[in-house]
């Protein structure tokens, strides 16, 4: 009777280790890399920090504007303010008048 003889493999040992070795790779990589991971919160943080201090540009530029607005209301319509826009709106001058016209600011 012949029989056969097979030499133990090590390498079905080293299958399972090289398979969660490559798992934990890929959610390693994902977590610090990925959308919801650590570095997207640094950027995330950056991107508020950035945006906040816009909108407290865009709120000082309201709040400006706002003091103009007021003062083309009703009860307290200034002369002057209703005079600069007429002139910046219809783009007029009077012939001995000197106009300097500046633009409006941005700020």
């Amino acid at each position: 009777m012949w029989t056969r003889q097979h030499k133990k493999r090590n390498t079905g040992a080293l299958i399972v280790p090289a398979i969660a070795a490559v798992f934990l790779s890929y959610f390693g990589f994902h977590a610090f890399n990925g959308e919801y991971g650590i570095y997207s919160k640094y950027r995330l943080e950056e991107r508020v920090a950035s945006l906040e201090s816009s909108l407290e540009a865009v709120k000082k530029q309201r709040i400006r504007l706002e003091r103009r607005v007021q003062l083309l209301h009703d009860g307290t319509l200034e002369k002057d303010m209703l005079d600069e826009h007429a002139r910046r709106a219809l783009n007029l001058a009077l012939p001995d008048e000197v106009v300097i016209m500046r633009p409006l600011p941005v700020d």
